[in-house]
């Protein structure tokens, strides 16, 4: 049982657990991959106090220099979804499951908007996690929409299961077709079904059949994490101490909306672990 998990890697994510850190809390990071913070990207940083005209991949070394001095450890697993125990939560990272009495939200914003009939069909053939729930679909027919590369293991592993597996990136590769594997050009558009279930995807390139759809997605839409979580013009509600909807759980950063600035970020992320640490305290001194 850990004292909190911090999801996300970014600016605002390394802020909470620095300040989780130097308060003695145990805790652990589920980052994602290397590339769901979109500062890497970022040519210039002109605006962050005391550290003038630098990349964006700069100052994230500088970051993470920082936490691996103070032997933090971002594990590169994606957090899929929450769920609420009561007086605690279990994180389901997709082969691992964590529990935890707090949660930290970092995830950022989602770059992409949820396309037509993804919501709808969440659960009846819509998914984001292929090893989760691709053995649902043996021998079935299924297709990957992919934003970076880390889809391309989630085919490999159902092209091994499935009779018909379909890719399509939504990035720059030379990732090709073999056996049973079809990689598409084009951007998906809706998700088509029959009320119960997934019977299609409609392209730019036109319609593909599959019994299912998984989207491997940067930054998972804060919507699908947490049930019960509340939300203002699409990111996640937050009062002064970062604190969200849901007893236990803050959050911080981009997913918490505009101003989307790293000394925002940065800020908040130190005071959602301050105000996870009150949290616990005050749980602890009710428990004894």
């Amino acid at each position: 049982m850990f004292d909190s998990v911090i999801i996300g890697g970014g600016p605002a994510a390394m802020s909470a657990a620095l300040n989780l850190k130097i308060r003695n809390k145990n805790f652990i990071i589920l980052a994602g991959g290397d590339k769901v913070t979109g500062l890497s990207k970022a040519p210039n940083v002109e605006n962050y106090l005391g550290i003038n005209n630098v990349s964006g991949q700069e100052l994230l070394s500088v970051f993470d220099k920082h936490l691996k001095e103070m032997e933090i450890e971002k594990k590169k697993e994606m957090a899929y979804n929450i769920l609420n125990m009561g007086d605690y939560f279990m994180i389901n990272a997709g082969n691992n499951f964590y529990d935890a009495k707090t949660i930290i939200i970092a995830t950022g914003k989602a770059k992409n908007k949820m396309i037509e009939g993804e919501e709808e069909y969440l659960g009846k053939g819509v998914g984001y996690c292929a090893t989760c729930d691709g053995p649902l679909y043996r021998n079935k027919v299924v297709t990957i929409v992919s934003e970076n590369e880390e889809g391309e293991e989630e085919v490999k592993f159902l092209s091994e299961i499935c009779s018909k597996v379909y890719y399509l990136p939504l990035y720059e590769t030379d990732f090709s077709c073999r056996g049973n594997l079809t990689v598409l050009e084009g951007k998906p558009i809706s998700v088509i079904g029959n009320g119960n279930k997934v019977t299609s995807l409609s392209t730019s390139e036109g319609n593909i059949d599959t019994d299912a759809v998984f989207f491997i997605r940067n930054v998972l839409p804060v919507n699908q994490l947490l049930e019960g979580l509340e939300l203002e013009d699409g990111s996640i509600k937050v009062d002064r101490t970062m604190a969200t909807s849901v007893s236990g759980v803050y959050a911080c950063g981009d997913c918490t909306g505009k101003p989307f600035q790293i000394a925002k970020a940065v800020g908040e992320g130190n005071i959602a672990a301050l105000s996870v640490v009150k949290y616990l305290d005050k749980n602890a001194e009710v428990e004894l």
